[in-house]
This record gives structure tokens, sequence and C-alpha cells, in this order.
């Protein structure tokens, strides 16, 4: 007699078959085909559903990496049109379209997540060192040290031990990465003006009343010359409560000498240069000091 089965829970051909079933009959009547050969319950689907299928068709000690992992662990990446397995032997690899197996005998850092073998973080990070663009890398870094089980000092420690073919990269990113950071959107947009060469800000600074009472915290902040810049998402323009909340607040602070610069999504992908230079025209009008010229270097990293 059969345990019930898990609905979210991958069945191959061959276990089909040793129950007794017809895949083809069972396939049509419940189950849907998500790599050949393996199938999931049309009741079961969710975000997981195909790297477990793609788990469920290599060795019980195969594991999640890459791109896979970084879902599985909620962390922000490209799209990518693979799903993402490690095994320990060339043999063990299981060649389906939409599947890509990596083949290690590195030990390395899993834990099991909703059931799935899954390299741990930061591992993850210095993987996708090979595969991430550089501001992509230092987004995830961002997120990574952002969870309550993760830190800076972690990352850096890992990567400084990683013998991994892509260690370098990864330690570089790591370098820029940032403990406090709120999204990605903002991770980008500090990327943007340190590959610029500009003056880096503070991330995440908290403003305080004169009485030392929490006021206000931004994104990003020079509290030296009281300049603000904060990136400001679409979904702010169409919620009319949060878009007055954020003109009295900017009222408040220019009020109080501080200058909010604002940057959209369009001052990151379209129009980095003139984001480049609001920013620094800002740093020499509130008296930064000696500001450097826009480094060309960001181009490589952003289209404009």
């Amino acid at each position: 007699m059969h345990r019930p089965r898990d609905p979210r829970e991958p069945v191959t051909h061959e276990q089909l078959r040793a129950e007794g079933a017809d895949p083809t009959r069972v396939r049509r009547a419940d189950y849907l085909q998500i790599f050949w050969g393996v199938y999931v319950h049309r009741s079961g689907m969710d975000d997981d559903t195909r790297i477990r299928a793609a788990l469920a068709l290599h060795p019980a000690n195969a594991y999640a990496s890459h791109h896979s992992a970084a879902r599985i662990w909620g962390l922000p990446v490209p799209d990518h049109p693979f799903e993402h397995v490690t095994v320990h032997e060339p043999d063990d690899r299981r060649y389906r379209r939409a599947i890509k197996s990596h083949v290690s005998k590195r030990a390395r850092t899993t834990t099991v997540v909703r059931g799935m073998a899954v390299t741990d973080p930061y591992t993850t990070f210095i993987q996708l060192a090979g595969s991430l663009s550089l501001v992509d890398l230092v987004v995830l870094g961002d997120a990574i040290v952002g969870r309550r089980d993760c830190s800076l000092d972690e990352l850096l420690a890992a990567c400084a031990a990683s013998t991994e073919y892509y260690a370098g990269p990864a330690r570089l990113a790591a370098s820029l990465v940032r403990e406090g950071v709120d999204s990605p959107m903002e991770s980008r947009l500090r990327m943007l003006i340190v590959l610029a060469g500009l003056p880096e800000p503070e991330v995440n600074l908290v403003i305080h009343h004169a009485d030392g009472r929490w006021r206000r915290r931004f994104d990003l902040c020079y509290p030296r010359i009281g300049l603000i810049v904060e990136y400001d998402g679409r979904q702010h323009a169409e919620d009319s409560e949060q878009w007055h909340s954020d003109l009295d607040r900017r009222e408040e602070f220019d009020d109080a000498g501080y200058r909010v610069l604002v940057v959209t999504s369009r001052g990151i992908f379209i129009e980095p240069e003139r984001t480049l230079k609001r920013i620094r025209r800002q740093l020499i009008l509130r008296g930064w000091g000696d500001v450097p010229r826009i480094d060309e270097t960001w181009r490589h990293h952003f289209a404009c």
C-alpha cells in the first residue's frame, strides 16, 4: 500500500509504472509533465515546481545551485531559462531541455529549504559571480546581508576563504556590498554613483530629532552637506496617500536645510548620465569640496 503522495512531490515514469499506473493516462487525468519523464499533480503546482522536478530526475545527493538556489532563497537575480542542479559525478547528470546540470566534487555548504537541498546564500553568491554582472552581484549581496541569518562579515569571510574559480570576482563584489539596503533599485542607484567615481553616500541613514528621537530614514545620504538621494518607485506615484506623505516629508526636510534629490527608474535605466550630473552638481553646490569628475567606468555597467 502506497503512502499518500504530497501533490507538490514530483513523480517519474519509473515511479508511476512501479505503482501500476500508466504514465500517459495519469498525465492526462491529473498530472502535468514538467520535464520529459517527470510529472507534478495539477493541484500541487507552485513556484518551486520546476526545481523540484529537476531535482527529482537526479540522484538524492544532488542539490539546487546558482540561479535556482537564489530563487529558492527569495533573492533577487535576473530571470534565467534553466533550472540549475549540481551533482558529484558526470554520469549523474540528466539531460533535459531547460535543465543545466553542473558537476563538482567540491565540498559545499548546503541546507534543506522547503524539502529541497540547496546551496547556502554565501555559496550561491560565489557561484553566481561567474554569470552575473558586477551590479547584479552586488544587488544579490545586498539582499543576502539584509537577511536576519546572514551578515556582511560572514559574506566577506566566505569569499576570502573560497577557492572557487570565480572567487576573485566574488570578493570584488562583496567589497561593494552594504548592510541595511532596502531594495535592489537602491543598490543599483548606489552602484551607479560608486562606479562613476563620485563619493559614496551612506546607506539608510537615520536622522533624529534634537532630543534624540527617531525622525526619518533615507536610502542614500551625504549627512555632512545635508544631501539626500532617494529612489522613488513608480508605485509611489500611483499611491495618492504615499505621494502626499512623501511631499510632506520632503518639505519638512527642506525646512531643515536638507536637499532631497529624487531618482526614478528612468534615471537609472534610461538617463543614468543625467542622474550622475544632477548628483555631482548638488555635491558641488552644497559644499562637498573636491568633487571628482564623473569616471566613465559606469558606462560599462549601465546602458545609456
